[in-house]
């Protein structure tokens, strides 16, 4: 059995898992209840999944928007953090499963969040890596700069195969995906636009690709019309009711069309952590756990569930899966287990609806806050308070401040680093490298997949 909690045993055990959002507000939720609290995840390290698109385009490092969980809880005297992946739960005997022991718990509540989803075709996250997860920014920022550095090698020796390194294809037009197109666009048109000798980097290609008739989907109709003009005002191709049926290493099927790229992104679907189906509980198709009012899962008394995991619908609206959600709905849990042991009764959760926002690029933004709209600069401007409000650690949102300021002024990206060697898509034809240069395993082809699922998702994302 795992144990070393420093509180009294006596006291009622708190399970957390997952430090996202929900998990991590959750604990410090309990920080003044008789309780000891155990907060388990498989990363040391709190992310701001909002900011990570910035890292995916070099515009921050993986440390401005990560915190160390331990550091975030070093002054909270009832909690603890293990490090660890959760391969089950024993609802019957109150176990959590972990691989290299188990833990007992009183109150347990669940907040492991979302990975995205391909729709039942997992191949193609080898061609088109999706954004949850430090690592999947790091990835996505070696294929991005590789691009340029092969367009470089190419120069003028054959305009069809620059064309397609040039070309980079974003399924999915969510806050994610119109984020990632307009940071795309403003690379080559700002950033890197006189880096290069041997082509022209504004001669870049972005599209986007969505499903539905309209960009954002989740946000006002005008809105997502503002934001749309605002890509195109970028350069950006954006292809509505447009499904794509083949995803490989040379581009993208659109019915009968393919765009040959050598750079696809995925921002199109998200899915539940697996752990939910471990409660034997009513999921709905993304695998979401559907919740009772107060959180809990209905025949479950002392399971609770939050963050992006959960399925709860509030006067009439599913609460969406963005960060402010899942702050309110870890604190709403943490409310309800402290009610629960001073034998009270439980509430029901009330979510405060703080509003949407999405930046497409330099001064461009769309937002709302009830029934006010706004784009532009302002929006751009509210877009970037809030996210430095939400970040965790004075030393986080003063480096993303002045990373941004950097940015503003100079028209530069100060985290352009390959690491590993470079993206190379369907193109096998690298000379071979030195041992001391040969990077990771996997690093010259599509990435390794875990030989074993991990349970414990990433954190709580948007």
């Amino acid at each position: 059995m795992v144990d070393g909690s420093p509180m009294p045993k006596s006291l009622p055990h708190v399970v957390v898992v997952g430090g996202g959002f929900a998990g991590l507000m959750a604990v410090r939720a309990l920080r003044r209840a008789p309780v000891r609290v155990t907060l388990v995840d498989r990363r040391n390290h709190h992310l701001f999944q909002p900011l990570l698109y910035q890292v995916a385009t070099a515009a921050l490092n993986p440390g401005d928007i990560a915190y160390p969980i331990r550091s975030v809880l070093r002054s909270q005297k009832n909690a603890r953090t293990l490090l660890g992946r959760v391969r089950g739960i024993d609802t019957a005997n109150n176990r959590l499963k972990l691989r290299d022991g188990d833990i007992d718990y009183d109150y347990l509540l669940l907040a492991t969040g979302a990975s995205h989803s391909y729709f039942g075709k997992d191949e193609w996250e080898a061609w088109a890596p999706g954004l949850k997860s430090i690592e999947d920014a790091l990835e996505i920022r070696r294929r991005v700069l590789s691009a340029f550095e092969a367009a470089e090698r190419i120069g003028d020796s054959d305009p069809k195969k620059l064309r397609e390194t040039l070309t980079f294809v974003i399924v999915g037009a969510g806050p994610t995906g119109v984020e990632l197109a307009g940071a795309l666009a403003e690379i080559g048109r700002l950033t890197v636009a006189k880096d290069f000798r041997s082509f022209d980097p504004t001669s870049l290609r972005v599209v986007l690709v969505e499903a539905a008739s309209r960009v954002l989907p989740p946000f006002l109709e005008v809105l997502s019309e503002k934001a749309k003009k605002q890509l195109q005002q970028l350069g950006v191709e954006v292809r509505l009711d447009s499904r794509v049926t083949h995803i490989d290493g040379h581009g993208v099927q659109l019915g009968d069309e393919h765009i040959a790229a050598r750079t696809v992104l995925w921002g199109a679907g998200v899915a539940a952590s697996p752990l939910g189906a471990s409660l034997g509980a009513e999921m709905d198709r993304a695998g979401r756990v559907k919740v009772a009012p107060d959180l809990r899962v209905p025949g479950l008394q002392n399971v609770f569930v939050a963050g992006d995991l959960m399925h709860l619908e509030y006067k009439g609206k599913m609460v969406a899966g963005v960060a402010p959600a899942a702050i309110q709905a870890g604190r709403a849990a943490a409310r309800n287990i402290e009610a629960l042991v001073a034998g009270r009764e439980t509430k029901p959760f009330r979510y405060l609806d703080k509003g949407s926002l999405a930046t497409i690029g330099r001064a461009k933004a769309v937002g709302s806050i009830g029934r006010m709209e706004f784009s532009g600069w302002f929006a751009w401007w509210v877009w970037w308070v809030v996210h430095i409000a939400y970040l965790v650690g004075y030393r986080n949102r003063i480096a993303v401040m002045m990373g941004w300021a950097w940015q503003y002024f100079a028209f530069s990206r100060g985290a352009r680093l390959i690491t590993g060697r470079w993206w190379t898509g369907a193109d096998e034809s690298q000379p071979e490298d030195s041992a001391e240069d040969a990077g990771p395993p996997g690093a010259n082809g599509p990435p390794e997949r875990p030989s074993e699922p991990s349970l414990v998702g990433p954190p709580d994302s948007r």
